[in-house]
């Protein structure tokens, strides 16, 4: 146990009424619903369907210029979502923030980063490659689908509803303790031991057309996502010591794939 869990929490008696439990739980609500929203916009987004504002749409902007505010906005999503995900930052914001909320809170606010960046995108559509084959660009299209349904049903293989914050005021709604973190690789996590990343590396890069903008995108948040697995991978192991390591031993990080033994 932590130094912080013996301290006074100022928030504890608040946090634990009735009144508060009804509160945070539509406060979870309205930040899954924010989540969800913005996936969904996401898709439309990197895909270029659907949604009024695509990765290749928008303000005309010098190149130079574009690329600089493009960068800002991607490296101040990386900074809220790497940052607030640290068990140290969340040592220190549960101080502040009552713990059944904290989860719903970072949803939140990586939501709402995500949405000002596809606000404030600037496109570079200079085309990269263009696929004129049909038959061709059609698999393509549907090879990022797929890496979107592999986003999806990796999240709910682990545990969707804990991973965006609604399960955590559910148990404080009804007042059931949280189940102490438990180590375990359902089904493709037996293969590969990020199926989320994975996901979103096929969807944003399976474009048949690829301009420059979504080409710094996908470049971008594919580094994003080297640096975040490390970072995730060094919390892992801090969590499940051995346990872990002998998983990343086993099994291979992006690449499907798992050593006999």
């Amino acid at each position: 146990m932590t130094q912080i869990d013996h301290q006074v929490d100022p928030i504890g008696p608040v946090a634990g009424s009735r009144i508060f439990r009804f509160i945070a739980f539509l406060y979870g609500i309205a930040a899954y619903l924010v989540f969800f929203v913005t996936i969904l916009y996401a898709i439309g987004f990197v895909m270029g369907l659907v949604v009024p504002k695509t990765i290749d749409t928008g303000t005309d902007t010098p190149v130079a210029e574009a690329v600089i505010i493009n960068l800002l906005l991607m490296a101040l999503f990386a900074v809220q979502h790497s940052v607030m995900a640290r068990r140290q930052f969340k040592a220190w914001w549960t101080q502040y923030v009552p713990r059944p909320v904290e989860r719903s809170t970072y949803v939140l606010f990586a939501s709402l980063s995500l949405l000002l960046l596809f606000w404030q995108w600037r496109p570079l559509p200079t085309v990269i490659w263009d696929v004129a084959n049909p038959d061709l660009a059609v698999t393509i299209v549907t090879l990022s689908l797929v890496g979107w349904v592999l986003v999806f049903t990796s999240t709910f293989i682990i545990n969707h509803f804990e991973l965006f914050g609604l399960h955590q005021v559910t148990n404080h709604l009804v007042g059931r303790e949280a189940s102490p973190p438990r180590f375990k690789t359902p089904l493709l996590y037996k293969f590969v031991r990020h199926p989320i990343y994975l996901g979103f590396i096929i969807a944003f890069w399976a474009a048949p057309v690829m301009t420059a903008g979504h080409l710094l995108f996908a470049a971008v948040t594919t580094l994003y996502i080297f640096v975040g697995i490390a970072l995730e991978e060094h919390d892992l192991i801090d969590l499940f010591g051995d346990e872990y390591r002998q998983y990343k031993q086993r099994v291979s990080m992006l690449i499907p794939w798992r050593k006999s033994v």
